[in-house]
């Protein structure tokens, strides 16, 4: 009687319900030989799954170390963020916040050039700098944003608040107040085109727009 040939499921199969296969044939794991993807040549069964294991720690290492890398931006990025809060909380208030905030975000962030613009301001700083220059469009844009725009610079109205704006090849724009009814827009700019890109992670972005919003509301009408 003919017995049909095995394929490579039923043994798979087979091994998976009998793991105690090997163990009593303890010597075909030295007789077993596989072809290694790694340096081409024939392997035992024992060799072959060193292999995988070395790869799995490798990938755990690599894995481990860009966790570590991130850890370490991240902190970063946070001691930052204390330092500029530490800096709005000395400052004089009312139109010089304006400037403390930018500055203390150039400083603190090292962003090549930043600036503001708000409206709905209280009269005693219509004529101020942060209230000139913006165009229903501007506004329009700003209250479009439900989260902080990063990205190539576009042209954008805004980025033309900038000191030097030709030189701007990438921003970020965050919208200041509630999401739709917007009062201003802070504007980062770099001339690095990677340094803000849409693949970025935007919350301390958006931490940052939650700060200068508290701390720029008593300008408002």
């Amino acid at each position: 009687m003919s017995t049909a040939p095995l394929d490579a499921s039923t043994v798979a199969q087979y091994l998976t319900d009998h793991p105690e296969f090997f163990q009593e044939q303890a010597g075909l794991l030295g007789e077993v030989k596989l072809s290694s993807p790694l340096t081409g040549r024939t392997v035992s069964l024992q060799e072959r799954q060193m292999e995988v294991m070395r790869d799995k720690y490798r990938a755990l290492e690599l894995r481990l170390s860009d966790l570590s890398r991130r850890a370490e931006e991240n902190a970063g990025i946070a001691n930052r963020f204390h330092a500029w809060t530490q800096a709005l909380l000395v400052s004089k208030g009312g139109a010089a916040m304006a400037r403390d905030l930018i500055e203390g975000l150039r400083t603190h962030f090292t962003v090549p050039q930043v600036t503001l613009r708000l409206w709905h301001v209280a009269p005693e700083h219509a004529d101020a700098w942060f209230a000139s220059n913006v165009s229903d469009d501007a506004r329009i844009f700003a209250n479009s944003l439900r989260a902080p725009y990063c990205g190539p610079n576009n042209d954008f109205e805004a980025v033309r608040w900038l000191d030097d704006a030709e030189s701007v090849r990438s921003t970020v724009m965050l919208p200041l107040g509630a999401p739709g009814q917007s009062f201003g827009l802070l504007v980062l700019g770099s001339p690095d085109p990677a340094r803000f890109t849409t693949a970025m992670a935007t919350d301390f972005l958006v931490h940052i727009a939650a700060t200068a919003t508290t701390a720029l509301a008593p300008l408002r009408a």
